[in-house]
């Protein structure tokens, strides 16, 4: 069983200097259901098809696969997804031993900036770069899954 560990945290610095690598990401929902998601990317010209089980340890770690499909699978399982699709850029920046992969939200989203860092242990250390802002890990309103269907343009101004 394949257990993602990640830290979320708001972005409130710059950081796109910093980045080596950015892609435009395009990802709908199959299914959203708390507890589980199904979920269809489309990175650049790729296609991943992810299954995420329900958050553990403060929304700290959680079940995922993911496997690489083809763009016409991609494309058609875009089509049964439900409303509301996510789009991002997505920049890697890397900071002492790990990449964070920070996300610039679009459309309804726009404003929201999101870094991640993935985790190999619960407890391991990393180094925290200057851009970023609160830790948001666990706030289920920060999930994708949930910004496609209250966007953060929609958020009253005291909960941003």
């Amino acid at each position: 069983m394949a257990i993602e560990i990640e830290r979320k945290f708001l972005v409130s610095g710059e950081f796109k200097h910093l980045a080596t690598a950015s892609k435009l990401i395009k990802q709908g929902y199959i299914s959203s259901q708390k507890g589980r998601t199904v979920r269809v990317r489309i990175s650049d010209h790729q296609g991943f098809l992810t299954i995420k089980g329900p958050s553990l340890k403060g929304g700290l770690s959680r079940y995922e696969f993911e496997k690489e499909i083809s763009m016409d699978e991609a494309l058609s399982l875009m089509m049964l997804c439900e409303p509301g699709i996510i789009h991002k850029r997505r920049w890697l920046v890397p900071i002492g031993k790990h990449t964070f992969e920070v996300d610039e939200f679009f459309d309804d989203n726009a404003g929201l900036i999101l870094a991640e860092v993935e985790l190999n242990d619960e407890d391991e250390a990393f180094e925290r770069p200057d851009f970023l802002g609160e830790e948001v890990t666990g706030d289920r309103r920060y999930y994708n899954s949930c910004l496609r269907v209250n966007p953060y343009s929609t958020w009253d101004a005291n909960l941003k």
